[in-house]
């Protein structure tokens, strides 16, 4: 009776990984390079998600293959907690585009939450002589195979709204990838390409300084940061809705117990006005949900970006 009554004690009395976490400082990945919109969302939740859990949440950028790199080293390590993984659309749209991946975005993470969702939005170099879509579809059909576009990579939504814009159009741009979303916004500011699909986050700041031009947005409603600037959809281009989100994942495998707890914790810090005053002048909407919801919305993503692919004839590689 002696041993079950200290193994009952040690029950009681040895806190479990899950009470404890976090005990130690957390990683958060982000797959993209710094000053992207993916580090925006990580650096503006890391220090609310330190508030919340008592630990620092730290911001590590491991740019490369379109975001490929940083999410296999998430999904890859152990599933304590200590490595979180900011996933974007980019993810999801990432089975269309490539055979073979070394992770499965569905079978090997553990949805958190969702962070935030924002449109894209279409601008020009302000040396383009295009002050509307009429004029810069006009312009593009010109000159077909002349005027450049530049996108964080191959494989990005960037890279598919564009993709899906010409398919729309029937114009011909070239696409010139880039290693994340600040090199292909410096050259789009240099004149160096002409035009981009954006997100918000990268692009307002230079769209109200004027120093890039906007002609709309990609999504189905106006963003509440640019609300004069009309949908491509309302411009003409029926149907036309691509957007993007972020949200945090963690190794699949991770107790179920430590990832509610990270869900509160984001769903506590997206409700800060805090939050919301810096994700608002960038056309970021804070968004939280379920493990079970976040799951489920990560798998309806992956189904609408193969049948977007699929209209804009992008075959996987």
């Amino acid at each position: 009776m002696k041993w079950i009554a200290i193994l009952l004690a040690l029950i009681v009395t040895v806190p479990t990984a899950a009470q404890e976490y976090p005990a130690r400082p957390v990683k958060i990945v982000v797959s993209y390079a710094p000053g992207g919109s993916n580090d925006v969302v990580a650096r503006v939740i890391a220090p609310e998600l330190q508030k919340q859990l008592g630990q620092s949440f730290v911001v590590e950028n491991r740019a490369g293959a379109s975001g490929t790199i940083g999410a296999d080293m998430v999904a890859k390590s152990p599933p304590d907690g200590y490595t979180l993984f900011m996933g974007a659309g980019a993810h999801a749209l990432a089975p269309s585009l490539f055979r073979k991946l070394p992770y499965d975005l569905v079978k090997d993470f553990a949805p958190v939450s969702l962070a935030a969702t924002s449109a894209y939005v279409l601008v020009v170099n302000p040396a383009v002589p295009a002050n509307t879509l009429r004029e810069l579809i006009a312009l593009l059909k010109a000159k077909p195979g002349q005027l450049n576009y530049a996108s964080a990579g191959k494989g990005t939504p960037l890279h598919l709204a564009a993709e899906l814009f010409k398919s729309k159009t029937g114009t011909d741009i070239v696409h010139v990838p880039y290693g994340g979303d600040t090199p292909a916004l410096n050259d789009l500011l240099a004149g160096n390409v002409q035009l981009s699909f954006m997100s918000v986050a990268s692009t307002a700041p230079q769209i109200r300084a004027g120093k890039l031009r906007a002609l709309a947005v990609t999504s189905a409603r106006r963003s509440e940061a640019l609300p004069n600037l009309p949908t491509l959809h309302e411009l003409g281009i029926d149907g036309y809705d691509v957007g993007t989100w972020w949200g945090l994942l963690a190794p699949a495998g991770t107790p179920d117990a430590i990832v509610n707890k990270l869900t509160a914790a984001m769903r506590t810090a997206v409700a800060q006005r805090e939050v919301k005053e810096r994700f608002a002048p960038l056309g970021l909407d804070p968004r939280s949900d379920s493990p079970a919801e976040f799951a489920a919305f990560i798998k309806a993503e992956v189904a609408r970006y193969a049948a977007i692919a699929k209209i804009a004839g992008i075959e996987p590689e």
